[in-house]
């Protein structure tokens, strides 16, 4: 299932596309909207085939500079909104 996500205005993305196989409970892909190209689609790369609550754990709370979150951090917060509506 594909997932949309708005970002918080702090970060350079504007949005995450995250597709979910929903059976594997396994990321498929992750796509950012604006932001760093080149970093951004690292992320979605090393991301894919992992566990959401992996990436959670590994992702919260990265900075970006002075800022209180990062596109990183901001993925890790799609992502347990995605878990949240997932088990409701």
């Amino acid at each position: 299932m594909t997932y949309r996500f708005q970002t918080s205005e702090m970060v350079c993305s504007r949005m995450i596309e995250i597709d979910i196989d929903e059976e594997k409970d396994v990321i498929r892909r992750v796509e950012f909207v604006g932001g760093c190209p080149g970093n951004l689609a690292g992320i979605g790369r090393l991301a894919a085939g992992m566990k959401p609550a992996e990436l959670i754990e590994r992702l919260q709370g990265i900075r970006c500079g002075g800022k209180p979150t990062s596109c990183p951090d901001q993925l890790a917060t799609a992502l347990r909104e995605i878990t949240k509506r997932r088990q409701a």
